[in-house]
């Protein structure tokens, strides 16, 4: 996926994004940061294609992007689940919207609720479950649609420590696993020890308007990355300094 030239405005003339030159690679797990205001989610947005952007144009696979995005699915912030919905239906309601006859969609659905540790709470609703589990249950029903890219929006950031933690360490062992058909992901953080954690780039965008100051390369850092690790502090203060 591309992004050439892609701007946005507020009205007609105040340019709020842009322009931005981007790709999304095949198999890497790309990030973004920087302050609030800066994009990072009207680029998912737009990647999405839920909002169409003012100027430029979005390529996939070569060709502009008309309407929505189906090759994508997201995990929200806010976890979105409907409150009167199961989790096993929460987990299938994008099945259900894409056409999936109810035997196919409940079998898919019980797949990816197993794979993120959540067996046996199929029928529990969402006031049953714990801030953690809820994004569980958020990152399954993106899972069973079986993106191509997973577009997870500052998903850890409503979790204690611990919980985003685990749930990291999970997203980049499901990314890995063969059961999962996801290739790319495309993480939107205020974080820059998460960006660092879990990315094989990043990209640093600075605002008013939201524009890219710069990209870092992780590849070389290897697997897992511990925080304390001299060179994994050093990316991390490096980028620090790009948004200071």
């Amino acid at each position: 996926m591309r992004l050439e030239g892609v701007e946005q405005f507020y009205g007609e003339r105040i340019r709020i994004l842009g322009p931005i030159d981007l790709e999304v690679r095949e198999g890497e797990f790309l990030s973004l940061v920087g302050p609030s205001g800066c994009g990072k989610s009207t680029i998912l947005r737009i990647v999405t294609g839920v909002l169409r952007p003012s100027a430029g144009t979005v390529r996939v696979g070569g060709r502009p992007l008309k309407g929505v995005n189906t090759r994508t699915a997201m995990v929200f912030q806010s976890f979105a689940l409907f409150p009167w919905l199961t989790v096993i239906e929460n987990v299938g309601v994008g099945l259900e919207a894409r056409g999936l006859p109810p035997r196919e969609r409940l079998k898919k659905a019980d797949k990816y609720i197993a794979l993120v540790g959540l067996s046996g709470y199929e029928r529990a609703f969402p006031r049953e479950l714990s801030r953690g589990m809820k994004q569980l249950v958020g990152l399954a029903r993106a899972l069973a649609l079986e993106p191509e890219l997973l577009c997870m929006d500052e998903p850890f950031s409503a979790l204690d420590v611990l919980t985003a933690r685990t749930i990291r360490d999970l997203v980049l062992d499901l990314w890995a696993s063969p059961e999962v058909m996801t290739k790319s992901i495309l993480l939107v953080t205020h974080s820059i020890e998460e960006a660092v954690a879990m990315s094989d780039r990043v990209v640093v965008l600075k605002a008013n308007p939201g524009r890219i100051a710069d990209e870092v390369d992780l590849r070389g850092l290897g697997r897992p990355r511990r925080p304390d690790l001299p060179q994994v502090r050093e990316t991390v203060d490096r980028m620090y300094a790009l948004l200071a």
